[in-house]
């Protein structure tokens, strides 16, 4: 479930240990120097993950541990493996890296789906508090925690080059994260969140639950289509169309909301935007029955809820 871990490991969880002159030995190769505000570190790797030694802290700042303790990430970091990854860099660092206190954390899930994940892309309407996102890899919410990541898993690994897992170039992997970027402790609720407590059963739930619960708050748009048995007339046609662009645009609560935006610009007037909202509720009261969804949105229900089930 785990993917990008950033941790600070500082002076004082560990005693009578110099970062720089003792931890930067077991190193794969330092890359750089530095000095900020008179303080002079190094960055280095340890295989695919970079750390960062100065003699207040030392940090892992980039990389997946997923990736760095299976080889890839398509294998999935569950939370006995995450006890054993944090283990294994501690024993490569020489360093107590379970106290390390989390300052990132990506939590995810590859989902195998019937169709490529583009088509689940058009699915997802909007979020409450979210700015939505659209790139040609895929959709993300930006949010004050961090961000929400639904993206082509495989055409990922295929682009990052080097060794690209059998199943990227046969199955369609769709891959959503919660992106823990910052206040991570805060939007956790915990006092203190170390790499310890990463394969700890109790928080590894709540994460996964929080996981899950990001992905149902967000407006799942149904892209409907024409009910060939229920269509007879012109007017059906025009209501089902009406649903259609509801659901385009978000769902029936986003469409009033656009409307009532548009109206505090001074765009339509009073009149105007109580008979769009009239023609929206009654299109969304009416419409039922006239179209039929895509079994899309219920396929993906159900593999994230399997996911987190996990």
């Amino acid at each position: 479930m785990y993917d990008t871990v950033t941790m600070k490991l500082s002076r004082h969880e560990v005693q009578g240990v110099s970062f720089l002159e003792e931890t930067s030995q077991y190193l794969d190769e330092i890359t750089s120097t530095y000095e900020r505000g008179g303080v002079f570190g190094v960055v280095g790797r340890v295989g695919g993950l970079t750390v960062s030694l100065d003699e207040g802290a030392a940090r892992v700042t980039r990389g997946s541990l997923c990736k760095w303790h299976l080889g890839d990430n398509v294998h999935e970091l569950d939370r006995a493996e995450t006890g054993r990854a944090i283990e294994r860099l501690s024993d490569t660092l020489h360093l107590p890296i379970e106290r390390a206190a989390v300052t990132r954390l990506d939590v995810g899930h590859n989902l195998f789906m019937q169709h490529p994940p583009e088509v689940y892309f058009n699915h997802l309407g909007v979020l409450r508090y979210a700015s939505r996102l659209e790139e040609p890899s895929g959709v993300y919410y930006k949010q004050g925690s961090g961000r929400l990541a639904f993206y082509d898993k495989a055409r990922e690994a295929r682009a990052a080059g080097g060794y690209v897992p059998e199943v990227c170039r046969t199955e369609n992997i769709l891959r959503y994260e919660r992106r823990f970027t910052k206040w991570l402790s805060h939007y956790l609720q915990e006092p203190r969140v170390t790499a310890a407590d990463l394969s700890e059963e109790r928080f590894y739930s709540k994460v996964s639950g929080m996981w899950l619960q990001s992905y149902r708050d967000i407006h799942k748009v149904k892209l409907i289509t024409i009910n060939p048995e229920a269509m007879r007339s012109k007017k059906e046609f025009d209501k089902a169309a009406r649903l259609a662009l509801v659901e385009k645009v978000g769902g029936e609560a986003a469409m009033l909301e656009q409307i009532q935006e548009m109206q505090r610009r001074g765009d339509i007037t009073k009149k105007q935007a109580y008979d769009m909202r009239k023609t929206v509720k009654a299109a969304c009261v009416s419409g039922m029955g006239l179209t039929v969804q895509s079994d899309a949105v219920t396929e993906l229900d159900r593999k994230i809820a399997e996911a987190a089930a996990r």
